[in-house]
């Protein structure tokens, strides 16, 4: 009696109600995933990754998203062109031959046909610039510019940045750029102190990677030497304090590159460079880290106070590295 409660018990459950298709309502909508998966706000795709795009611009010379773009122009497009998918993101006839079309074709005449011939491979003399460097033609008619005597070389540099408030530009001669390169690579990381004006009753060190004391306050920033070409040397400042939190993914606040095309025959290096708004150094200021920078890299800073603290802070020496011994010399200077 149990067991046939229970199968009856089973077929009732089984049986549900028919469906009210009088009072159904089908709000179901299809989009095409195609359009939602390539017509993405661009505004919130920039504005998501603008902090690696400033940074990355600021690296490699560039004053803007915007000139980054052009200068990865040729790149981009080449990627969207081999991630094209026909009948998706491309015309289903910009699908290439196939390898069975190709297979399909005729074969030339003869028993033995000519293989083709390998496409050359570039010699290292024909490689390209890396992506995003500016080279000394992204500002001057090279070729132009060495018909012309060094004296009215350095007028028309200094006449091409004249119009950019935020560039730093100057000219070198050559013998003192070799000698700021060579201890460039041996020392490609340091950092320079930067005089403030100490807030009242401030001493000792402040939580922005600042030193205090009693007759004045510096902030501390962080340089960095990269040589992407043979012809290019960059210098990246970076405030210590945002070095210390990220890392390699700090922002740089300044930017300087020299260029050596024109050093070999008019033995002048060419400098040019920019600081970055709201990054909380001037002009001026970046001006002063490049002349402190030159002092401290330069051949006149041999068996000097200056070349022992660069040693021993890329030695990792922290109890030989004194940063009262560094604000001391950069007093010096000024």
């Amino acid at each position: 009696m149990a067991t046939h409660r229970l199968l009856l018990l089973r077929h009732v459950a089984s049986r549900s109600a028919p469906p009210l298709r009088g009072h159904q309502r089908r709000w179901a909508q299809v989009h095409d995933v195609r359009f939602l998966a390539t017509h993405v706000s661009k505004d919130r795709i920039l504005d998501k990754y603008r902090d690696k795009l400033d940074r990355k611009a600021a690296q490699e010379g560039h004053e803007s998203i915007d000139s980054l773009k052009d200068a990865y122009k040729d790149q981009i497009a080449n990627l969207r062109k081999q991630a094209a998918v026909p009948g998706a993101t491309a015309p289903l006839d910009a699908n290439p031959q196939s390898p069975a079309s190709s297979f399909n074709q005729p074969s030339p005449s003869g028993p033995h046909p000519t293989p083709p011939t390998a496409p050359p491979s570039p010699s290292p003399s024909s490689s390209k610039t890396p992506p995003g460097v500016k080279t000394l033609s992204s500002f001057l008619d090279v070729d132009k510019t060495r018909t012309l005597p060094p004296t009215e070389i350095e007028t028309l540099w200094r006449l091409r940045h004249a119009s950019n408030p935020n560039s730093l530009c100057a000219t070198i001669p050559r013998r003192t750029y070799d000698a700021i390169a060579a201890t460039a690579r041996r020392h490609p990381q340091f950092i320079l102190p930067l005089p403030r004006t100490p807030p009242s009753g401030d001493a000792g060190e402040g939580a922005q990677g600042k030193e205090t004391g009693e007759e004045g306050a510096a902030e501390i920033h962080f340089l960095q030497w990269t040589f992407p070409t043979p012809t290019t040397s960059t210098v990246l400042f970076t405030h210590l304090a945002e070095y210390k939190l990220r890392g390699e993914f700090s922002t740089p606040h300044t930017t300087v590159t020299h260029h050596l095309d024109l050093a070999e025959e008019k033995g002048l290096v060419l400098l040019q460079g920019s600081v970055v708004d709201g990054r909380g150094v001037s002009v001026e200021e970046g001006k002063w880290l490049v002349m402190c920078l030159q002092k401290f890299y330069g051949q006149a800073a041999e068996e000097t106070p200056r070349r022992r603290l660069m040693e021993k802070f890329s030695e990792g020496d922290a109890e030989g590295f004194r940063v009262e011994e560094l604000l001391e010399e950069a007093e010096r200077m000024g």
